[in-house]
């Protein structure tokens, strides 16, 4: 015999859930820091970018992952056929952040990229954040404060001129090939999110 609710009763939707953290799952050493080509020899090309995410508290976020997808120096992204030994795309990489909510990864810079509508992008980072409490990953990007094509992205242009630095990677000490850009979630200095 089966429990039927009567007509009376109110049923309730399950209330929602994340799920995890599990993130190390999808963290095979082939997906880490896979952002400089074994080709590359000059290393003048590739730049370091460090920070650490922070949420809505001030405290660091210790099991985050930041998921990089950038262009080549000619501002094509890879190709299905342009993979590593381990199926790992050119240009892909997923990285955690330590208990401090730190991360780094070294990286080729982009080139300028085309848009659907034929605009052209600054060289830019595009990054997808998933961890704890979100039900949806993040979308943000990172651009290259020195560089002068950010005058013209259309993307840039788009978000209000005060909350645009939130997007931009400083340089530290000076250093073009030492750089920093720091996730906050929540707050006065809250990095611009994209609707994905």
């Amino acid at each position: 015999m089966h429990n039927v609710a009567s007509p009376s009763t109110r049923l309730v939707p399950t209330a929602s859930q994340t799920v995890g953290p599990f993130f190390s799952i999808g963290l095979c050493s082939g997906s880490l820091g896979h952002l400089v080509p074994a080709e590359i020899a000059d290393g003048s090309k590739v730049v370091s970018i460090r920070g650490r995410i922070w949420d809505g508290d001030g405290q660091a976020v210790p099991d985050a992952v930041l998921e990089i997808w950038r262009a080549d120096d000619r501002g094509e992204y890879a190709d299905s056929d342009e993979c590593d030994a381990g199926g790992v795309p050119s240009g892909f990489a997923r990285i955690p952040t330590s208990e401090l909510g730190e991360f780094e990864f070294a990286t080729l810079k982009p080139g300028p990229t085309a848009g659907a509508k034929g605009e052209v992008h600054a060289p830019h980072i595009t990054v997808l954040i998933f961890m704890r409490g979100l039900l949806r990953h993040l979308v943000t990007r990172i651009y290259f404060a020195q560089d002068a094509a950010n005058a013209q992205d259309p993307v840039l242009r788009a978000v209000p001129e005060g909350r645009r630095e939130t997007l931009l990677a400083t340089q530290i000490a000076g250093n073009e090939s030492e750089l920093r850009w720091d996730v906050h979630l929540q707050g006065d200095t809250e990095t611009v999110f994209f609707e994905a």
